[in-house]
């Protein structure tokens, strides 16, 4: 918990929600790996702070809502419902079981701004302010699949499009994106080295 009460301040809601997730995700992983084995114990750092990078770039208004695309077990997308409880967050995964944890972790908690979906990509004809995604494609590949999911009206102070966590050099895959993009170092916000590597990338849809 101290990595996040670090880097954000928390009402005693959001600090209890936080805790629980401590100890709700390491029971499942026990039946379902939803996070990797060796990586549960890094799970404030790697997997819940992470999450909340996008907290650090986005202020997002009320009523705003988010779809996260292949959310696993429940990230980004429940990290950050934790954090902005007046916006609507709709997590899918094509996995069953994963997307099984996430909604348990979620009532667990008394998560009451997340719906989930398990499904592909092609099956959610909804409309959102932003998608969220963790590594989980190319952006090159990401961005036709999503722009049907992007709505029109506008109500941040960043236009609608798409927020990924990625890692690693990424110009080979904005290079064939047309449309205007920004690369945030995760470094800029957080000292631990897990970030060292690690950037977050909006495309303006």
């Amino acid at each position: 918990m101290q990595s996040i009460t670090k880097y954000f301040n928390l009402n005693e809601r959001q600090k209890e929600q936080f805790e629980m997730l401590g100890t709700l995700y390491p029971e499942w992983n026990e039946k379902i790996n939803v996070i990797s084995r060796k990586d549960i114990d890094n799970l404030y750092v790697n997997h819940i702070l992470h999450s909340l990078s996008i907290a650090k770039f986005i202020n997002p208004t009320d009523g705003t809502r988010i779809l996260d695309m292949g959310t696993g077990g429940g990230f980004p997308g429940i990290p950050l419902a934790i954090m902005f409880p007046d916006c609507r967050f709709h997590l899918i995964d094509r996995i069953g079981k994963k997307i099984n944890v996430a909604r348990n972790v979620a009532e667990s908690i008394k998560l009451d701004n997340v719906t989930f979906q398990h499904g592909d990509i092609a099956e959610c004809r909804d409309k959102y302010d932003f998608v969220v995604s963790r590594a989980v494609m190319r952006l090159d590949g990401l961005v036709p699949l999503i722009k049907k999911n992007i709505d029109k009206v506008q109500r941040n102070g960043y236009p609608n499009g798409l927020i990924c966590l990625k890692g690693g050099d990424l110009n080979d895959e904005t290079k064939g994106i047309p449309n205007p993009v920004i690369i945030e170092e995760l470094s800029q916000w957080f000292d631990e080295p897990f970030f060292e590597t690690k950037k977050l990338v909006y495309v303006q849809m």
